[in-house]
């Protein structure tokens, strides 16, 4: 058993690297986005 396939990753193919990449794109995808907004909202011309 994987290190990814415990905690709340308890399916099975936890640690499958299609499931890896989609989920580190939501996160860092989600981050850009609040950094862009945030950026927008601080810096109003």
């Amino acid at each position: 058993m994987s290190d990814l396939n415990r905690g709340i990753m308890k399916f099975d193919g936890a640690d499958k690297p299609v499931l890896i990449a989609i989920s580190a794109f939501l996160i860092f995808g989600t981050i850009i986005g609040l950094i862009l907004w945030a950026f927008k909202v601080a810096y109003v011309a």
